[in-house]
C-alpha cells in the first residue's frame, strides 16, 4: 500500500520540465499597457457617494468597537454599492472608445 501511494504522489508532484520564460517576457514587454477605465470611473463614482461611504465607515466604527453585538453593517454596505454601481453605469460607457 505505502508503495503504491508513493508512486502516486512521485506522479503528481512530478517537476515538470522547465518551459523557457525568456520568449513570455519579451512578447509582454512588446504589449502595451491599457488601464481599466472603470478603476477610475469607480473612484470619481465613490466621491459621489460620499454621504453613503460616511454612514458606512461610521457603522463599521460602531460594530468594530463593541465586543459583542450582533449589528452588522450589511444594508449600509449594500447602499454604498448600490450608488457606486449606479454612478458607474450613467457614467462607465462615455469612457470607452
Amino acid at each position: 500500500m505505502a508503495s503504491f501511494l508513493q508512486s502516486v504522489f512521485e506522479a503528481v508532484f512530478a517537476e515538470e520540465p522547465e518551459v523557457e520564460e525568456v520568449e513570455e517576457e519579451e512578447e509582454d514587454e512588446d504589449e502595451e499597457e491599457v488601464e481599466d477605465p472603470l478603476v477610475q470611473v469607480k473612484e470619481k463614482c465613490e466621491g459621489h457617494c460620499e454621504k453613503l461611504k460616511a454612514a458606512l465607515d461610521e457603522c463599521t466604527a460602531r460594530v468594530e468597537s463593541k465586543s459583542n453585538t450582533e449589528e452588522t453593517c450589511t444594508q449600509e454596505l449594500f447602499d454604498f454599492l448600490h450608488c457606486v454601481d449606479h454612478c458607474v453605469a450613467q457614467n462607465l460607457f462615455q469612457q470607452l472608445k
